[in-house]
């Protein structure tokens, strides 16, 4: 029989921050970035057209500090086997932080379902509260959204990024987009 069936059209995702001082005014506006869309991610959309209990779409956003050899020497691009965040104690954003949405073909937020989605992180002054007892600074080096395969937390997307100094006054908005 031959092997003629089609190939997989690619998962993707991009990224951009927008860091704002106290007043408002930006800091920081990164363009847009690709993400890694993990393995998992392929692994929980087929648990949802299984209907596999307790699988549960988008639960919050790690961030965490990575590695400070980072910044001298930038680590290998992340690859789709990524489970996990290099930090061990990463922040997770809560979903009450999160907004999701459907995008429609002009990029433009839509409540009619479609094949992307746009989910904006808001961390706000204060978010998340390092340095800590696991933290030495509040420097974001890595982000990945979580969701929940059959009762176990796993990353959907990953990605490390340019170092962000993100003191307890400023508010980062990170905007994800994925395309399914």
């Amino acid at each position: 029989m031959p092997n003629d069936h089609p190939t997989a059209v690619p998962l993707s995702g991009f990224f951009r921050d927008t860091l704002l001082d106290q007043c408002g005014a930006t800091l920081l506006e990164t363009s847009w970035q690709k993400n890694v869309i993990v393995d998992d991610c392929r692994r929980l959309l087929a648990s949802f057209m299984h209907d596999t209990p307790a699988t549960v779409g988008i639960k919050g956003l790690q961030v965490g500090t990575g590695l400070d050899a980072w910044d001298v020497t930038p680590p290998a691009a992340p690859v789709p086997g990524t489970a996990a965040l290099t930090d061990p104690h990463p922040y997770l954003v809560p979903p009450g932080s999160l907004a999701i949405d459907f995008l429609d073909a002009t990029s433009t937020p839509t409540a009619t379902p479609t094949n992307r989605i746009q989910i904006v992180a808001t961390l706000a002054p204060g978010v998340p509260s390092w340095p800590d007892g696991n933290h030495a600074t509040s420097t974001l080096r890595e982000f990945g959204l979580v969701a929940s395969l059959g009762g176990t937390d796993v990353l959907v997307n990953y990605r490390i990024h340019t170092a962000i100094a993100k003191d307890p006054t400023s508010t980062l908005v990170r905007t994800i987009w994925l395309t399914f």
